[in-house]
């Protein structure tokens, strides 16, 4: 832990306590919530995609994409 040491003046410990929290807040990075994008509400998730067409259709029509 680091210490804190006032060289100059007279600080209340309203004082430190505000630059404490403020000197913390400020060395650790803020994490960033990753926001999980829902595909139920896609419009794009809810189109077809088109019919494979030619010889051997039927068959690539069953198969997972």
């Amino acid at each position: 832990m680091r210490h804190l040491k006032i060289i100059r003046g007279d600080a209340s410990e309203e004082e430190i306590a505000a630059l404490v929290i403020a000197l913390a807040s400020r060395a650790t990075p803020m994490a960033k919530a990753v926001q999980k994008t829902e595909s139920w509400r896609n419009p794009a998730h809810q189109m077809r995609k088109p019919l494979p067409t030619g010889q051997g259709a039927w068959r690539s029509s069953g198969l997972p994409r």
